[in-house]
């Protein structure tokens, strides 16, 4: 079976795509380094969002309702996590991509912030034979279960056809007391933590 990542192209940190022209009139040059913008976005004066029952209205639709978290906030979130054996971002090496992000409901349909909402990352390794394809998909997850509200449920998994293992990735990824038993592990921990330094 052949695989689409062969030879994966680097991309510059300006070839990410990135939110422009916000609603308050500011632009970013890059994606989120925290999740201080994503706050931003939500309206809230401080961290984290879920936990502040009143927003500075400065995002604020006319109703006063925050503004729900999309695709492009997840992948800013994500993407400068660096990856674990290259001085790149995964952005950079487009093991994550804007397209293989979803969010069920959509943020344009569920209106309820306390709606269960899924939101499922599909990595690409950068090669099919990756070893450290579940450490990454662990470092995705890690990052968005931090800073994500709780009613949203992660799922991060191979994209398919881009791993010669991606069944047996998927389950590791998928197996909650797996992902448990891996983050008590010191030295996992230590290498997530410096793949999630940029992000703090």
């Amino acid at each position: 079976m052949d695989k689409d990542n062969a030879n994966p192209t680097i991309l510059n940190t300006s070839q990410l795509p990135t939110r422009q022209n916000r609603k308050n009139g500011s632009a970013l040059n890059g994606p989120f380094t925290n999740s201080s913008a994503l706050v931003h976005k939500l309206g809230y004066t401080s961290s984290p969002p879920w936990e502040i029952s009143e927003s500075d209205g400065t995002d604020s639709d006319a109703e006063g309702d925050m503004e729900l978290i999309d695709e492009q906030d997840i992948y800013d979130l994500i993407s400068n996590i660096s990856d674990p054996e290259h001085p790149l971002s995964l952005g950079q090496l487009a093991v994550v991509n804007l397209p293989d992000i979803d969010i069920t409901p959509s943020p344009l349909v569920a209106a309820d912030p306390n709606t269960l909402t899924q939101v499922l990352v599909k990595i690409t390794p950068t090669i099919t034979h990756c070893s450290l394809a579940t450490v990454i998909g662990l470092g995705v997850r890690v990052r968005l279960e931090k800073v994500l509200p709780p009613n949203y449920r992660v799922d991060v998994m191979i994209k398919e056809g881009t791993h010669s293992q991606d069944d047996q990735v998927n389950k590791q990824l998928a197996d909650k007391e797996r992902v448990a038993a891996a983050l008590e592990n010191d030295t996992l921990r230590g290498v997530l933590d410096k793949m999630l330094e940029k992000c703090a």
